[in-house]
């Protein structure tokens, strides 16, 4: 190879790794623009929480209902057990008293809307009536305000989510687990589906209007104490939330001149952190 042409081909090298380090420079706001929805995000949405420790939170929708919502605080009372109900506004205001002895037993109470619509196709104005109805149910039958929301079928929209949580305060609340008790499995198969998919962390989504879902929970509640699980309410779980540790950061190697070097990939990137808490995104028929 001639010395020009050796010149110029080091000349194009350098030219091409300064175009590369200029669009890592040009890229990196909106990088760090990302980062902050996406610790936005994480700071709203929990479908399971990262905790050091056997801690889970068994969480209930649909109710209160006259009959089997008696029973279920029945079972937790017998069990030292502290759940979360994810009530719906129009049986709250058909049955208070269910939930103003669940909230005085110890039971987290959140809004599941009024009448259990698809949130995330209706109006801004729509979704503010069936959050406030439910909101207002609650507080005349516990002396409280929920904090936290469950989106029927946990549709819901990002812009959704961050008016709600700026306008009521309540942090929206998905899972993790999901027994699909809502089809009637059968108590075995519920319990089965529980105990296979839990582990520390998780928010378990079950109902409490179905009655093999009631059936299901004293030996499902056995069990998971058998593995050493310990049960918490949905506020208590995020309370114990701690950071996800890094991936190592691959070690650094020996530079390699652009002019030698066999070829430059642009789309490299470093792993980053998970976050503490799992968002979870898609809709579902359970909720």
């Amino acid at each position: 190879m001639s010395v020009s042409r050796f010149l110029l081909f080091c000349f194009a090298g350098l030219i091409a790794a300064h175009a590369l380090r200029a669009e890592s420079r040009i890229a990196t706001p909106d990088a760090k623009i990302n980062n902050e929805n996406a610790a936005t995000e994480s700071s709203i949405t929990f479908s399971s929480v990262h905790v050091d420790g056997p801690y889970i939170a068994m969480t209930f929708d649909d109710g209160p209902s006259a009959t089997l919502t008696p029973k279920l605080l029945d079972i937790l009372a017998a069990h030292h057990i502290k759940a979360t109900f994810f009530v719906i506004g129009e049986n709250v205001a058909q049955h208070p008293e269910i939930v103003a002895r669940a909230a005085r037993e110890g039971h987290e109470i959140g809004n599941h809307s009024w009448s259990h619509p698809n949130l995330a196709k209706m109006s801004d104005a729509g979704v503010r009536n069936q959050l406030q109805r439910t909101d207002d149910a609650i507080k005349s039958a516990t002396g409280g305000h929920p904090t936290f929301l469950r989106p029927p079928y946990g549709s819901i929209t990002e812009r959704e989510k961050r008016w709600i949580h700026d306008e009521f305060g309540y942090r929206i609340i998905l899972w993790d687990v999901d027994p699909y008790d809502w089809k009637r499995p059968g108590p075995a198969i519920v319990r089965n589906r529980i105990l296979k998919e839990t582990r520390p962390g998780s928010i378990v989504l079950s109902h409490d209007i179905h009655p093999g879902t009631i059936e299901a929970m004293p030996s499902t509640f056995d069990e998971l104490q058998a593995k050493g699980l310990k049960f918490v309410t949905v506020s208590e779980l995020i309370r114990m939330a701690v950071p996800r540790q890094p991936k190592p950061s691959p070690q650094p190697t020996e530079s390699i001149p652009a002019a030698l070097a066999p070829s430059v990939s642009p789309t490299a990137t470093t792993p980053s952190a998970s976050p503490a808490v799992t968002p979870s995104l898609a809709p579902s028929p359970s909720g």
